[in-house]
């Protein structure tokens, strides 16, 4: 950490992913991995921290959970959730983060909308996915392929937080520039 500022920025969206799991999930066609709010703060981190902000808060949020802290979408925790359906989506938001504040960063002070939704959709759902659906097929035991085709039931609702997260990131850039990742690599480096 740089300083204080750094610090208080990781443990907020630390804080911000958690309560986005407080809706709760949702498992559609009985999907072993549930829908949840989660990832739009995955994508909003990596949008407003940057590279390894985002990432940091990731792992922060993800060790509270190995520790037992019911912090992932309906009160899950412990090291349980890590042998789950779920373990490549939720160790996917490391790089997801990382990748989505890369790409932001590359916009400079202001990047535009265009690049902030690129980003979002590059790490925040490509990334994600990526590891994400070969761990749930090894979990489960249903062939790759068909972990893909069933993983489309989540791609309406990740485009539709790709969308709203670059949005907000648009927004809070504009109302405090400094928020912008860019900003800060241009300006304080």
């Amino acid at each position: 950490m740089k300083n204080a500022g750094d610090l208080a920025r990781v443990s907020v969206f630390a804080a911000l992913i958690a309560v986005l799991g407080l809706p709760g999930s949702l498992n559609v066609f009985g999907n072993a991995v549930p829908i949840t709010l989660q990832t739009f703060g995955v994508m909003l981190a990596g949008l407003i921290l940057g590279t390894w902000r985002a990432a940091l808060a990731v792992i922060v949020l993800l060790v509270l959970v190995a520790v037992g802290f019911g912090l992932l979408a309906g009160g899950r925790g412990g090291l349980g959730v890590f042998a789950g359906a779920s373990a490549g989506y939720l160790i996917g938001w490391i790089p997801g983060a990382a990748v989505t504040g890369w790409i932001a960063e590359r916009g400079g002070a202001k990047p535009g909308l265009v690049r902030l939704l690129a980003a979002a959709l590059v790490g925040g759902i490509g990334v994600i996915y990526l590891l994400g659906v070969p761990v749930q097929a090894l979990v489960t035991g249903l062939p790759l392929w068909a972990t893909l085709v069933g993983s489309a039931i989540y791609l309406p609702g990740d485009l539709l937080k790709a969308v709203l997260a670059a949005l907000v990131a648009r927004g809070v850039q504009r109302a405090y520039p400094a928020a912008a990742p860019g900003y800060r690599r241009e300006h304080h480096t």
